[in-house]
């Protein structure tokens, strides 16, 4: 299967599974067998699903691709072995990073309900023209990503956190600024849209927010 078949939703879903690691082996760049050159539409994912993994607080390293020619075989051995042990390095998802009980879960389920809003902001706002890895690399490590991406997907993220958890139960914005781990003051401002969009409700005399 070429490697611009790995959807983002099968990558989140494998954590959301337990995973503790997600490896993508595809072709060179310049060596697709397909005229799409799925390499670097799998490049694209894999840097989009690292930047939702770096905001939840689960390790980004923990997905990797590696381009490996079907010839390759002791190299697809020696990256295997390679991700394999830094995996185990970086311990258990969501206990190596801190996050408490199934947390990470419901952050990873957030995150997957937003895939197909996310692929559409990577065809229309984060599609590279030039077919290379040096540029693909670098506008995903660049400040234009990081400000494209919290336009249009970081608070995206972040309220569909914040949703998840208040359709379960009703929170204060104390509690929920920490269950979420988003800073008070952008909680407070994720609240106040949520509100104008009748999405929340303020019951103020038990100080809770409760899902309309």
């Amino acid at each position: 299967m070429c490697t611009g078949r790995i959807d983002l939703e099968f990558i989140l879903r494998a954590f959301s599974h337990g995973a503790d690691g997600v490896f993508i082996g595809g072709c060179w760049p310049g060596e697709c067998h397909y005229i799409t050159e799925g390499n670097y539409i799998a490049l694209s994912t894999m840097y989009i699903a690292r930047r939702l993994l770096k905001q939840m607080g689960i390790f980004p390293e923990r997905v990797r691709l590696e381009y490996i020619a079907a010839s390759e075989g002791n190299r697809f051995a020696e990256v295997v072995n390679d991700f394999s042990a830094e995996v185990r390095k970086l311990g258990p998802l969501g206990k190596a990073e801190g996050i408490q009980g199934n947390g990470w879960r419901s952050k990873l389920d957030a995150a997957r309900g937003l895939v197909p809003y996310v692929k559409l902001v990577e065809r229309e706002k984060l599609r590279i023209p030039v077919r290379s890895e040096e540029a693909y690399n670098d506008f995903y490590q660049s400040e234009e990503f990081d400000r494209l991406y919290q336009e249009f997907i970081g608070d995206k993220l972040e309220i569909s956190q914040m949703m998840a958890i208040l359709r379960k139960k009703a929170c204060s914005p104390e509690e929920l600024s920490e269950l979420c781990g988003i800073h008070p003051t952008d909680m407070a401002r994720h609240l106040h849209q949520s509100a104008m969009h009748g999405w929340i409700a303020f019951d103020e005399s038990r100080n809770l927010v409760t899902v309309v």
